[in-house]
């Protein structure tokens, strides 16, 4: 099975995470590099991709880990390849890659399961379309009988709108300001060496860049969660570097995080706890010490009507909520007040199309109020759909800028991929 998130060992060489776990190349406990070098580059050679079996796969780019993933599946010559959102992660170029390689594989009798909530690439891959909703087989159809908004309509229950009008921005005074800054992570390492930018009252800022590039350390920096090595942040005029994040909370700063389940609920609690995680001391949910129950319920049944939260009780725990609901959750609990700032890393991942519909006209809406909002995506169809202007990252830098409605999405994707370089292959051994 090939996941989203690969399962590989960065420090060991292509050979050596191809063959992990088998035995057949291996003499007593030790490789057989020579034989396994081989068996690999004929493999790679036959399903047209190129990779060094010697190459570390730390050093390798998102797209060619994907296909290190692969040959391990290969290599056991497996006939039977399940692909859990195999290009979540990936540039345009490198998707269009990988379904050339997928292609090839069927050609070569192996059966594939392709596991994706991207309408558009399931219908340019796939032979025959499953549609599943909470657990059960809600419908099948071929690829030229059936459309986007259909299998959406299948998947949701409902009709659904693929693209959120956006409308026009109005933008105001610049109310963040990013300059110079530069961020390590937990290994000391600089991952973003030297970050500028600025977002308007008004307006939507979506950076875009394969997963890696030092985005989490970006707005972990922003929010308060890791203090950056130089650099200023300025928020509405003051200064605000390295502030804590009960600091940015307080000056109007919301955050919806990358990982929900680690960082933006705690499960066990119900949903109304989770809902007043970033305000419980104030009034009215407290008055000194005393916690006031009363009013900590009500705005919970008003924030699960306003937000759609499919839930019997805001008294359930909110480990029972499915995916998309946790996330409403999260989603309320930030959009539900003033901000001056709303920092959103992630905010539709894993989920369907409807809770994505939802979630976008929630952005827009806030935007609309005055919000300057900072989008950071892996999904460069959600940043092109939602951003009035898009920043490119590659490598912790603003490799580029451009307007939301006229980028390309090709040129954006190249961007993503090479930072600029028209020679990839050299940049990565810089």
């Amino acid at each position: 099975m090939v996941h989203q998130h690969f399962m590989l060992v960065p420090v060991l060489s292509v050979a050596e995470n191809v063959v992990l776990g088998a035995e057949t190349m291996a003499r007593g406990p030790f490789l057989d590099r020579r034989e396994a070098n081989k068996r690999i580059a004929k493999l790679a050679s036959q399903f047209g991709f190129a990779l060094d079996p010697e190459a570390k796969v730390g050093t390798l780019s998102v797209g060619q880990q994907q296909r290190v993933e692969i040959l391990k599946a290969l290599y056991r010559d497996a006939r039977i390849l399940v692909l859990d959102e195999p290009t979540a992660v990936l540039t345009p170029q490198e998707t269009d890659e990988i379904f050339a390689l997928l292609r090839k594989l069927a050609d070569d009798g192996r059966s594939i399961i392709f596991i994706s909530h991207k309408l558009y690439e399931v219908l340019a891959v796939a032979d025959r379309i499953t549609v599943i909703r909470r657990g059960r087989v809600i419908g099948e159809r071929k690829p030229g009988q059936t459309t986007e908004a259909e299998l959406a309509e299948l998947m949701v229950g409902r009709a659904v709108e693929l693209t959120v009008d956006r409308g026009e921005s109005h933008t105001g005074a610049a109310l963040l300001q990013v300059d110079g800054l530069r961020v390590a992570d937990d290994r000391r390492h600089e991952v973003v060496p030297g970050a500028t930018f600025q977002i308007r009252a008004g307006e939507i800022l979506g950076v875009a860049g394969v997963a890696g590039n030092g985005q989490d350390e970006l707005v972990e920096a922003l929010i308060g969660l890791r203090r950056p090595t130089a650099g200023k942040v300025t928020l509405d005029g003051r200064d605000v570097t390295g502030a804590s994040p009960r600091v940015m909370n307080e000056a109007g700063v919301g955050y919806v995080p990358g990982d929900r389940h680690r960082f933006g609920l705690i499960l066990g609690f119900p949903v109304y706890d989770n809902l007043i995680l970033t305000s419980y001391y104030r009034a009215p949910f407290a008055r000194g010490m005393l916690r006031e129950d009363a009013a900590v319920l009500d705005s919970a049944r008003k924030q699960v009507s306003r937000f759609d939260i499919r839930v019997p009780s805001p008294t359930v725990a909110t480990s029972t909520l499915s995916g998309g609901n946790q996330q409403k959750v999260v989603v309320a609990r930030e959009f539900d007040r003033p901000l001056k700032l709303l920092i959103l890393d992630q905010p539709t991942r894993g989920l369907d199309v409807g809770s994505i519909e939802f979630i976008h006209r929630q952005i827009i809406a806030k935007r609309d109020a005055g919000t300057a909002v900072l989008l950071v995506s892996a999904e460069l169809d959600e940043v092109m759909e939602v951003s009035d202007r898009i920043a490119v990252m590659y490598r912790g830098r603003i490799v580029a800028e451009m307007d939301g409605r006229t980028a390309d999405k090709s040129k954006v994707g190249l961007l993503m991929a090479t930072g600029g370089d028209s020679n990839p292959a050299e940049e990565a051994k810089a």
